[in-house]
């Protein structure tokens, strides 16, 4: 495969044997960019050994961009720190991801400082949004009725139905994750959703900006196929 590509990774949740084989499978070098639309945590198995990777991969040589979502953005909320909805962490899958750690039967306050501090960092410093010259990459999606300047952080990390069924009018196509669909969800110009339902038993969805080709590994196998963007 060329240097220089761009990948768009969606919605993992923990689920880190199938972004162990797409990683492997892409073999990216230090010429590539890799943009993670969010939600590493929860539900799956293995929300800690998803950002271990995570954060492995940045000192293998690839450009990394990590961005948050609702999930992340919940934990944070749920340990004390600024985030929404740390209250509804738990019914959302965040069981998993204490046990994934060691600290489900850690009480709330400490859970914070029982976290690997690098991990602790890692979903500090996650990103709203990530330009791609005519793509924009976000968790959620946007709010069709806002400028993209103007747009919340609520809707970046939470809308669904009134971005994804209505166009918009800012000349870039979005790429996101958060709403999950059984295949690549394809509304072109306006948006490709890359959330395919990995940890519900579908597939995890990479998309190669520039050939628009799509890697996919769906949930318990081995193999990641290589096919094109359907426009």
């Amino acid at each position: 495969m060329s240097a220089n590509r761009t990948f768009v990774i969606g919605d993992i949740h923990g689920c880190v044997d199938e972004l162990n084989r797409l990683l492997d499978h892409l073999a990216p070098s230090g010429g590539d960019h890799l943009v993670f639309l969010g939600d590493y945590v929860d539900r799956g198995p293995g929300s800690r050994e998803v950002i271990a990777r995570l954060l492995g991969l940045k000192l293998e040589g690839p450009r990394c961009t990590f961005l948050k979502g609702n999930h992340e953005d919940m934990f944070l909320a749920f340990m004390g720190m600024p985030g929404r909805y740390g209250d509804a962490f738990l019914y959302n899958g965040g069981d998993a991801t204490l046990r994934s750690y060691g600290v489900d039967r850690c009480p709330t306050p400490e859970i914070a400082s029982r976290m690997p501090p690098e991990h602790l960092a890692f979903l500090q410093a996650l990103e709203l949004t990530q330009s791609l010259g005519g793509f924009l990459c976000v968790h959620a999606g946007v709010n069709p009725d806002r400028p993209l300047e103007a747009q919340e952080p609520e809707d970046l990390l939470w809308i669904r139905g009134t971005f994804i069924q209505k166009p918009h009018r800012f000349g870039v196509t979005v790429l996101f994750g958060h709403t999950p669909c059984r295949e690549v969800l394809i509304d072109l110009p306006y948006k490709i959703g890359l959330d395919t339902g990995l940890v519900y038993g579908n597939k995890l969805s990479c998309l190669e900006v520039s050939a628009r080709d799509l890697f996919q590994i769906r949930r318990g196998e081995v193999t990641v196929t290589r096919g094109r963007l359907e426009e």
